[in-house]
C-alpha cells in the first residue's frame, strides 16, 4: 500500500482513478478547488483511505499538508485544451506551470512524480512520420507549451515518469463535453449533426478508464518505468476526425456530418503517435473505441451540455 496525494482528483480522469487506487488498497489525499461545484467524490467520503483538501494546487502551504507522507504525487489538476487555456492564459500558466515547479520544490526527493502530459506536444508530425517519444516537441497551443514545460521540469528532477495521454474520450462522473470525441457522440444525439473543420486532421485516442489503468501500472512498474515519458494511447486509433465521424455514424445512424470548404479549426494539432514503449513494458489498454462511443451514446440521456463545461 502506498499514499498518494492527487491534485485535481475530483476531475474528469481523477473521478475515475481516484476510486481505483483507493479499491487498490492505497491511502489518497486528493487537493481539489472543486471549482465546477462538482460531486464526483460523495461516494467514497466513508472510505478512511481517502483523505480531502479543498485547496487549490498554487496553494503552498495546502501543497506542504498534502505531501506530507506521501510516496508518489499525481499532479492532475490543470487547465486542459487550448480553448480552455486560452480562455485564461494566467490560469493556464500558473496552475499548468508554476504550480508543477512549486510541486517541485516542496516534495521530498524520495516522493515519486508520475505526471500526465499530454499528446499536444507533438503540434503537427511531420507528413507520414510516426510520433515517437523521441520526436521533436513542437507545440503549437498555450495548453501545449505549459505542459511540455512541466513535463520537461518534472523529468529533470528525477524520481519521475510521464504518460503523454492521447485525446481522452469515455463517460466519468466528472463529465467533460468539450473533448473530442464525448462532444461528437453528444451532438450526434443530440442534435443529429456536426460540422468538422479540416476533417483530415489526425488525432490519437485513449479512453479515460485506461488513463486510470495506465496511472496504476506507472504505480505498479514505476522502478522500471522511471525517468522517461510514455505516450499512452490506441496504437489502432490514430484516427482523421471525419474517420471518427464515420465510425459514430454506424452507432447513430441519423448522425450526419459534413467537412467545412471554409474555416479554420483552433485546435490546429494534427500527428500520427506510436504507443509502442509503453505496451513493450505490459501496458495495453482494454476500453476500443467503440466501446467508448457505445457507452457516450448511453451517456447523453443523461448528461445536458449546460452541466459539464469548464467555463467559470
Amino acid at each position: 500500500m502506498s499514499r498518494i496525494l492527487v491534485t485535481g482528483g475530483a476531475g474528469y480522469i481523477g473521478s475515475i482513478l481516484v476510486p481505483r487506487l483507493l479499491m487498490a488498497d492505497h491511502h489518497v489525499t486528493v487537493l481539489d478547488n472543486f471549482r465546477y461545484a462538482q460531486h464526483t467524490l460523495l461516494d467514497w467520503c466513508s472510505d478512511p483511505r481517502l483523505e480531502l483538501l479543498r485547496a487549490d494546487c498554487r496553494d503552498g502551504d495546502a501543497l506542504k499538508r498534502g505531501l506530507n507522507g506521501v510516496d508518489f504525487i499525481l499532479p492532475l489538476a490543470a487547465i486542459v485544451g487550448a480553448p480552455a487555456c486560452d480562455t485564461d492564459p494566467a490560469a493556464a500558466t500558473t496552475i499548468n506551470l508554476d504550480a508543477i515547479r512549486l510541486l517541485l520544490e516542496l516534495r521530498e526527493p524520495r516522493q515519486a512524480i508520475i505526471f500526465p502530459c499530454t499528446n499536444s506536444g507533438y503540434g503537427i508530425g511531420d507528413k507520414g512520420t510516426v510520433c515517437t517519444e523521441d520526436s521533436p516537441l513542437r507545440p503549437i497551443s498555450l495548453y501545449g507549451r505549459t505542459k511540455v514545460e512541466a513535463e520537461a521540469a518534472v523529468l529533470a528532477s528525477d524520481n519521475s515518469l510521464s504518460l503523454r495521454l492521447a485525446t481522452v474520450f469515455g463517460m466519468s462522473p466528472r463529465m467533460r463535453l468539450d473533448l473530442l470525441v464525448n462532444d461528437f457522440v453528444y451532438r450526434a444525439v443530440t442534435d443529429g449533426f456536426v460540422v468538422v473543420f479540416e476533417g483530415h486532421f489526425k488525432r490519437n485516442y485513449i479512453h479515460v478508464r485506461d488513463v486510470a489503468r495506465a496511472f496504476q501500472f506507472a504505480l505498479d512498474n514505476f522502478p522500471v518505468l522511471c525517468g522517461r515519458s510514455y505516450n499512452v494511447g490506441l496504437s489502432d486509433a490514430n484516427l482523421s476526425k471525419l474517420e471518427l465521424c464515420a465510425m459514430i455514424k454506424r452507432h447513430v445512424p441519423r448522425f450526419t456530418y459534413l467537412e467545412a470548404s471554409i474555416g479554420k479549426d483552433p485546435d490546429q494539432r494534427d500527428y500520427i503517435v506510436s504507443n509502442d514503449r509503453i505496451e513493450r513494458a505490459g501496458f495495453r489498454p482494454e476500453y476500443t473505441l467503440e466501446d467508448g462511443i457505445r457507452e457516450l451514446v448511453k451517456g447523453a440521456a443523461i448528461v445536458r451540455r449546460t452541466q459539464f463545461t469548464n467555463a467559470g
